[in-house]
């Protein structure tokens, strides 16, 4: 069975891609819409029977909207408005186990989210001031608060965020943890698994300037 192998493998956390040589300064001022090849998923931890150590299960899904606002007073940029959407019934294992298909997973958790009424994920940033470097073409880092909603529930969560701004595209990727229970979502029950009920939500987001 797949909870005795030892053969198991996750893929590294979402990130911003490598930077283009070209990256330059520029004006981030305007309205930025989340762009295809973006993603968005989740990291939680599962312990097998008969493990000694858990195992890290991840999903992911382009399917992603949103739209950010920045305006500039001077030099500096504020966050005015962000909102990020995904559509959860479109989240699919991405992690591997000797053994088992982690497909079948997928379905368990879309019965724990209760998809059918409960179809997306939302989180909306509370307006901010961003780095001084937003604009530098260099990455950046940054922590974000914002209201999350998952399961009908919303909560305040801080995000940390990297990202990078060249001409008319950026790129965010950052991560937000939360506990499921918060939500009133129960921890998947899976025979002779445990799941942990935290969690880590991932993105990468690629942004096109309207």
């Amino acid at each position: 069975m797949y909870f005795f192998s030892g053969l198991r493998s996750s893929p590294a956390n979402l990130a911003l891609s490598s930077p283009t040589p070209s990256a330059t300064a520029t004006s981030v001022a305007g309205t930025w819409q989340v762009a295809s090849g973006s993603l968005a998923g989740y990291r939680v931890k599962e312990q097998f029977a008969g493990q000694a150590s858990s195992h890290e299960a991840v999903a992911r899904t382009n399917d992603v909207t949103g739209q950010v606002t920045i305006t500039q007073t001077g030099s500096s940029y504020q966050l005015t408005s962000g909102t990020v959407t995904v559509r959860l019934a479109t989240l699919a294992s991405v992690d591997q186990v000797a053994g088992y298909n982690v497909s079948n997973r997928d379905r368990i958790v879309q019965r724990s989210l209760d998809v059918s009424q409960y179809s997306t994920a939302t989180f909306q940033a509370d307006p901010a001031s961003l780095p001084s470097g937003t604009n530098s073409g260099q990455d950046q880092s940054t922590m974000l608060t914002g209201k999350l909603t998952i399961h009908g529930v919303t909560k305040t969560v801080t995000a940390s965020i990297q990202g990078r701004a060249n001409g008319n595209t950026a790129q965010l990727a950052g991560s937000v943890p939360i506990v499921m229970t918060d939500y009133g979502v129960t921890p998947p029950s899976v025979p002779f698994t445990v799941v942990q009920p935290d969690a880590v939500l991932e993105f990468q987001l690629n942004l096109t300037k309207a």
